[in-house]
């Protein structure tokens, strides 16, 4: 009875091992006569029997599963990322039985795989298909993993589109990868066109000049990507209102580049955002150490000095703006809208009087205050319009301040000049 039993078992294994070589078989003959379609088929019916192959079999199949999948390069992209995971898991399998049969074809599988999705990666990306370049050389990435600079573009990429959440997930992945991008670059100048051309490796550039295709090589080390990534990281948390984990990426970003100015302001205007004013001081005050000759820094301080309602520390912002680049309009407008901030006040004083003796000298004290207020704001106005003769907002202001003082003369040409302002506006 044993002896039956034993038998039957034999039988049964026997038949088993058959189908499997059977329908392995079907799928290589598929490929054969690149019916992909076929051999996705068989694919199928082979998986089924997984269970039972050998590792040898199980290699094979891996093999086998891939080049079906990956269709000579038509297979669509869930095709094609379940055609990379196959031989990833054939390259292992092979790997722990220390019998590289068919690790030697799927590398040079995964070789001409990178070079045909680096193309269409490469087309995309020039073509602003940003998001099909960015899952293209994401997937060149995983195909060679040690290629770090491809997951590098699928993140440039994925910013252009922009798809942020997925450019997010990449870059923390070169964080994490301690990537650098500072590797040396390769280059040599195309005979033809005599345009210079980068080359994936020292190799290919070296026998391309060798075949007289290329002429003057030279090697150069790229800069440091580290400092734009963690920067990266923080923007994209601050685009996402996670201004927390933005300000935990910056101080990362910071500390890898102590000196770069991008990063300090960066960072300052995410306090800015948060509504922290006073550590928003704190930086664009460092930064104008780091920039003493930076207007725009300047005129930032005084826009906050303004909006705290120092109207003094605004206007000495206002004129160090001034001071680095005398054609910096907004300083000058900004310098007159603080000094008339003070009109207000005069003229609801004004209002306020009665018709005393003692009112009637009051009201006349404050009205040549107020004109006093007019004139220091003139020569800013008349300036501001100077440099920008399209300022609507500084001839509308002086129109008012000419009307207010009765200098009838100027308020009419003031007058005429906003009305060419206005229709030019209109007929645009």
């Amino acid at each position: 009875m044993k002896k039956l039993m034993t038998l039957v078992l034999l039988v049964a294994v026997a038949s088993m091992s058959f189908a499997q070589k059977k329908e392995l078989k079907e799928v290589e003959k598929a490929l054969k006569n690149s019916n992909f379609a076929d051999a996705k088929s068989a694919v199928s019916a082979a998986e089924a029997l997984m269970g039972d192959m050998d590792d040898k079999s199980k290699a094979k199949f891996y093999l086998l599963k891939a080049q079906a999948l990956y269709a000579n390069g038509a297979g669509t992209g869930a095709n094609i990322d379940e055609a990379i995971e196959s031989l990833d898991k054939l390259k292992t399998l092979e790997s722990e039985m220390g019998k590289l049969k068919y690790t030697k074809e799927a590398n040079d599988m995964t070789a001409e795989m990178v070079n045909t999705f680096l193309t269409k990666a490469n087309d995309a990306f020039t073509e602003n298909k940003y998001k099909a370049a960015a899952k293209g050389f994401e997937r060149v990435y995983r195909m060679s993993p040690k290629d770090t600079l491809y997951l590098y573009y699928a993140a440039s990429a994925a910013v252009s589109e922009p798809d942020y959440d997925t450019a997010l997930d990449y870059y923390i992945q070169l964080k994490n990868l301690g990537y650098d991008g500072g590797e040396m670059v390769y280059y040599a100048t195309n005979v033809e066109t005599n345009e210079e051309e980068s080359f994936r490796d020292k190799a290919s550039r070296d026998l391309s000049v060798k075949a007289k295709m290329h002429s003057d090589p030279k090697d150069e080390k790229a800069e440091s990507k580290k400092a734009e990534i963690v920067k990266n990281i923080a923007l994209i948390y601050v685009s996402q209102g996670e201004d927390e984990k933005a300000l935990g990426a910056m101080a990362d970003a910071r500390a890898e580049n102590p000196d770069d100015l991008g990063l300090l302001l960066s960072e300052a205007n995410v306090y800015l955002k948060m509504g922290n004013t006073e550590k928003f001081k704190i930086l664009m005050e460092e930064a104008t150490q780091k920039d003493p000759n930076n207007a725009e820094l300047q005129y930032n301080l005084g826009v906050l000095a303004a909006e705290a309602g120092n109207q003094e520390d605004a206007i000495k912002y206002y004129e160090k703006a001034i001071a680095i680049d005398p054609n910096h309009v907004d300083s000058y407008n900004n310098i007159a809208v603080v000094i008339l901030e003070g009109e207000a006040n005069v003229v609801e004083e004004m209002n306020n009087l009665g018709t005393s003796a003692a009112d009637n000298k009051k009201y006349d004290e404050l009205k040549k205050q107020r004109t006093e207020i007019y004139e220091e704001a003139i020569p800013y106005l008349i300036k501001a319009l100077d440099l920008k003769e399209t300022n609507l907002n500084a001839a509308m202001t002086l129109m008012n301040i000419y009307s207010a003082l009765g200098e009838t003369d100027k308020f009419k040409a003031m007058k005429a000049r906003v009305e060419a302002m206005q229709s030019s506006a209109e007929g645009n």
